[in-house]
């Protein structure tokens, strides 16, 4: 088989992947998309690895150990994602991505001593300009 074949199959899985990544919402997706992008780079490794065997005298197939190591580290990935996932589900009620921005800045009620919460002041700005 040529190298060309696994190599452009590599190609499209990982551009499919990175469409996942950029384009969903849900974190679930976004995590399978990440798993796709990965085993792109598996098969990748693997070409090359047999492709490389058969030029030199060597058999080392560092290749196929470097896929077995991404494939541990994907297995880890996804357990712990996963597990981060299903917690802030829980607590917010939603995997949507737009929706969890405010779990890294904050909630936007919390307002600094003396002065009226994000939204009351948003609300003031509005009535302000009406």
């Amino acid at each position: 088989m040529h190298l060309a074949y696994p190599a452009v199959l590599s190609a499209l899985l990982f551009c499919t992947g990175l469409y996942g990544v950029l384009a969903r919402r849900n974190a679930i997706l976004v995590l399978m998309s990440v798993e796709l992008m990965l085993n792109a780079v598996n098969l990748n490794l693997v070409a090359f690895d047999v492709w490389l065997s058969r030029t030199a005298e060597e058999t080392l197939h560092s290749g196929q150990a470097l896929t077995l190591f991404t494939i541990a580290i994907a297995a880890a990935e996804i357990g712990i994602g996963l597990a981060i996932v299903l917690a802030v589900y829980r607590n917010r009620g939603t995997s949507d991505i737009d929706k969890l921005r405010d779990t890294a800045e904050g909630h936007e009620s919390e307002a600094p001593a003396g002065e009226a919460p994000v939204d009351e002041q948003a609300d003031e700005k509005a009535e302000a300009t009406a």
